[in-house]
């Protein structure tokens, strides 16, 4: 019954590790909470009996049912979440690496637990300390799983770490494993197994000190993009300012020239001197500000639409405005210019490679219900988008498109919602940004 009981019951661990990968993942569920419990416990407790079944009738040492068991578990995990999979991988593969190390730490207790028991093999006290330990450790570590991990989860910003982060684990997972006895009674030699106990916590301590590190890092990383992000705002609401100060200066040269003109005019009229007429209307014409005083009530909002409007006619896109949004906003003015920039500099980008004859671009944005901005930009593209189960991939390197995304966990963040839909040549983003009721 042992031989069976024992496995079950090491695989068990599971159930702990799926707790904590899950406590950062709230926002990201494809499924609702009560059916991802069911579905963990039974797939778990399944897992668990067919190990212990396998164990016992064919030996099999449970550390080699932890790769195939594991294997499933993150596949069932990454499938389960709306978040992007080096993400999810990163995750789970982090907490795998750290009950490695109690794994570790339970292979040279279990002797102390069971007096003669083989070093390789944890006994049923053993296997009861692995599994009190790594529950333990989910309720040490419940607060920052759920404020800390989950703040660097939605930060889109320090995306391009999570593609060699998943390193680190790996390399831990690998430590602990090259560090399993090979003879069953090795640590029984002096003082072996108090030295294995403390490489064991060792190993551990430094992988949750890579982890904080990683933390502080990104944190870091994310507080400087953030003021990137705002300098990149202020800088265009200062190129808005200027176009607007220049486009005043003409406006008041021309006002100030205009009883002039109308002198010429008449004359010109009199002397039914048409084509001089309308010569000298051409040329009048061409000194009035092209720049609109006034896109937007909203000066933030104003200020990026105003930039782009520049941009893109610098690059002689055509581009509409119909913002009807007042100075004061139900959402943070940073999240709805954050999302504006992203989808007009997409718009913008796919623009360029779009034939002249059918370069367009149409931006509405309106309040919904006095807590709700509804956004809508919708532009003309050539070629093909790349797309895989809903993601839209980027154009310019591997993986999902980073403005997109950004857009996307923008809008989920406050409860509200994106789609985007292509279709005979347009590509229309609608998105929602919720405020406070």
């Amino acid at each position: 019954m042992t031989r069976f009981l024992c496995p079950a019951l090491e695989l068990m661990v599971l159930l702990p590790g799926m707790l904590l990968a899950y406590l950062p993942m709230k926002g990201y569920l494809r499924i609702s909470s009560a059916k991802l419990v069911v579905m963990v416990l039974a797939l778990v407790l399944f897992l668990c009996a067919l190990g212990g079944t396998i164990g016992f009738l064919f030996h099999v040492d449970t550390i080699w049912l932890f790769f195939p068991v594991a294997a499933i578990m993150g596949i069932f995990y990454v499938h389960t979440l709306k978040i992007t999979r080096w993400k999810s991988v990163s995750v789970f593969l982090a907490i795998c690496g750290a009950f490695s190390c109690l794994g570790s730490a339970a292979v040279a207790i279990n002797g102390i637990l069971s007096p003669g028991a083989p070093a390789t093999h944890l006994s049923l006290r053993g296997t009861l300390f692995w599994l009190a330990i790594c529950c333990l450790t989910v309720l040490a570590v419940w607060h920052p799983s759920t404020h800390a991990a989950r703040k660097l989860l939605e930060d889109e910003s320090f995306a391009q770490t999570w593609y060699v982060f998943w390193i680190l684990p790996l390399l831990f997972i690998g430590l602990n494993l090259s560090l399993i006895p090979k003879e069953p009674d090795i640590l029984e030699q002096g003082r072996l197994r108090q030295l294995y106990i403390l490489l064991a916590f060792t190993l551990l301590a430094l992988l949750l000190l890579f982890y904080a590190l990683f933390y502080l890092m990104a944190s870091s990383l994310n507080h400087n993009d953030r003021l990137r992000r705002e300098n990149q705002l202020l800088s265009m609401q200062q190129a808005r300012y200027d176009s607007l100060q220049a486009a005043i200066e003409q406006t008041r040269q021309a006002r100030h020239d205009m009883r002039h003109h109308f002198h010429i005019l008449q004359g010109l009229a009199a002397q039914e001197n048409w084509d001089h007429l309308a010569k000298y209307l051409d040329e009048a014409q061409g000194r009035i500000p092209a720049v609109e005083l006034e896109l937007c009530k909203n000066t933030a909002v104003d200020g990026v639409a105003g930039y782009f409007s520049a941009l893109y006619r610098e690059h002689h896109i055509p581009l509409t405005f119909e913002l009807d949004l007042p100075p004061q906003l139900p959402v943070p003015e940073t999240d709805l210019c954050c999302v504006l920039s992203n989808l007009l500099e997409n718009a913008m980008e796919a623009g360029l490679k779009t034939a002249p004859e059918r370069q367009q671009t149409k931006v509405q944005a309106h309040l919904h219900a006095d807590h709700m901005v509804l956004l809508s930009v919708e532009n003309a593209y050539d070629g093909k988008i790349r797309e895989k189960n809903g993601v839209f991939l980027s154009s310019k390197r591997p993986g999902e498109g980073v403005g997109l995304q950004a857009v996307r966990h923008t809008a989920e963040k406050t409860g509200g919602y994106s789609r985007f839909h292509f279709e005979d040549g347009m590509f229309t983003a609608n998105v929602i940004l919720r405020g406070g009721k």
